[in-house]
Parts: C-alpha cells; structure tokens; sequence
C-alpha cells in the first residue's frame, strides 16, 4: 500500500523534501537517543539556541538530558580518522521556543559536514542551504559573513577577549552608535565592514582593500572563493552576521525567509567547537528552524 503525503501536515512535507535534497547530494540520515548524559551541555550552554535544559536522573545515578541540540552529539560520535562526514538529520529536540518562551518538542532539521572540509565543501553547504530556503518559500535570501574578517577589523580597535565579545554583540545589533561611543578609537576599518550589505560582486572590490589593511587577505581570498556560482540574487555579503568566537570561526551564515522576521537557518564553522571536544577534524554545518517555520508553513 503506497504512503499517502496528503495526510501530512506542510511542515511534515518540508521535513521530507529537505531529506531528499540532503541525502541525494551525499548526505547520510543520522540518527540518536532522545537523551544524553547532560555534562554534553552544561559546559556547552552558550553554543545552544536555549541554554535551558531538561534534565533527570536515570536509574544508574547519571544526570541525563532531553537532547536541546543534535551537532554536539554527532561531533561527540565522530572518530578523528573516520574521513569526511556527510550526515544530516530531523530530529525532536526539546528547548524553549523563541515564539512561546516555553518548554516544546521541537522539529528540527539540518546538516553536519565533518573531516577534512575544503572550500568546495563549504560552498556546496552554502548551496544547500539556498535549496533549503527554497524548498520552504519562494522569497528567501542568504546572509553570509567572514568571522575571521570581522575579528581582523575588531583586533585594530582592541585585543581583550571580553571587549571583543562585546564588540560583536554590537556588530549583530548593527549598532554604530554603540561602536563609535565606546570605542571611538581605531574603528574606521570595523565601521567600513559593518556598512557592507550587498550581493557578492558589488562588494568585493571593497572587502579585498580593507582586508590588505587589516592583514586578513586570507580570509577575503576564502570568503570569495565560498560565494563562487552562488545565486547572486539570492546571496548578500553581510557582516553583522556574527557568532560567539568560542566556538565558529571563518564562514557563517544566516536564511530568512519573507513573513518570518528572524532567522529561519543558521549555520557556520565551528572547528573551535571541534578543538573543544578534542577532535582535530574541520567541520561546518547548518539547521533549519522549522519551529519558527511551522506558522507560515501551515498558514
């Protein structure tokens, strides 16, 4: 007896559509427990969409966790040594949703790209993440940054770590009051890099002349090799898209869709989330919210 997909829900149609683009471009299905012993997450919280976790106690005397996240329990799995992991997911996680500030089971989908990653591997993620805003609107744009960059800019103002954090909190905000009256000084190359918004083309020119400035020319000759063949209409360079540097670095990325007004998917590197798990593997990867997706989705 053949399935009928109209007794799906849209959302549950999405899931499955991002299955298929996923596992036809190479992606293996990965699965996991619904729980993991909860000192995964306690030292990891600010990596988390919600630092709120569900915990208990099993019967042995650990203290478990409702998995909030799917990322740290497939890098924890990974074996340095295993080669490039392709492996994406829909997964029930349970956080606080952003739209209730309530405890939910949340459906979530995504992918993790984890060994050797090159720059043809971060561009095909990319790629993958456009199919995927595609797949659920046909209004969608891409937002893509170089923390790298951002963090060469932020280094001529200041080398502390604190202020630092406190700089791309800002830059998130595109707050440029808030950087030029805290820190008036040296900010002249952070302020040129926070007024960029625009597709990959119009903007390069200008990217390459204060990376030179700023001794970054690496990471401009990387953020311009990932955009490569991207549609352009779809694709702005934008780098008040940030991070928290403990854990990404180089390329990030945020997908919005019209009628949502927050980010939708999310993704980047996070080979400092690597090191910190003791694994020398390069890794990036991005999941997409269909929480926040499931209103426009139904309606």
């Amino acid at each position: 007896m053949d399935f009928d997909f109209n007794v799906l829900t849209n959302t549950e149609k999405v899931v499955f559509a991002l299955r298929s683009l996923y596992t036809k471009n190479g992606y293996a299905l990965y699965k996991m427990s619904k729980f993991e012993e909860y000192d995964l997450y306690s030292t990891k919280k600010d990596f988390l969409v919600s630092d709120q976790v569900i915990t208990f106690t099993d019967t042995s005397g650990k203290l478990m966790a409702l998995k909030p996240d799917v990322t740290l329990s497939i890098v924890k799995n990974y074996k340095d040594g295993d080669g490039l992991a392709k492996v994406c997911y829909d997964e029930n996680v349970y956080r606080v949703s952003k739209g209730s500030n309530c405890y939910k089971e949340l459906l979530q989908t995504g992918i993790e790209c984890i060994g050797n990653v090159t720059t043809d591997d971060i561009n095909g993620v990319l790629s993958l993440a456009l199919k995927s805003l595609e797949l659920v609107s046909p209004s969608y744009l891409l937002t893509v940054s170089s923390l790298d960059l951002l963090k060469a800019c932020i280094k001529k103002i200041t080398d502390s770590r604190d202020e630092i954090n406190e700089i791309i909190a800002l830059a998130d905000e595109k707050n440029i009051h808030g950087i030029k009256s805290k820190y008036p000084e040296n900010n002249e190359y952070l302020l040129k890099l926070l007024r960029i918004s625009s597709a990959p083309s119009v903007c390069m020119d200008e990217i390459e002349t204060i990376a030179k400035d700023v001794n970054a020319y690496d990471a401009f000759l990387k953020l311009k090799e990932v955009v490569k063949g991207l549609d352009e209409k779809r694709v702005v360079i934008d780098f008040s898209v940030s991070a928290d540097i403990s854990y990404y670095n180089g390329i990030i990325f945020k997908g919005y869709v019209e009628g949502v007004p927050s980010a939708v998917l999310s993704g980047g590197q996070y080979d400092k989330l690597m090191k910190k798990m003791k694994k020398k593997a390069t890794s990036i990867g991005f999941a997409v919210y269909l929480d926040l997706l499931e209103f426009l989705l139904e309606a």
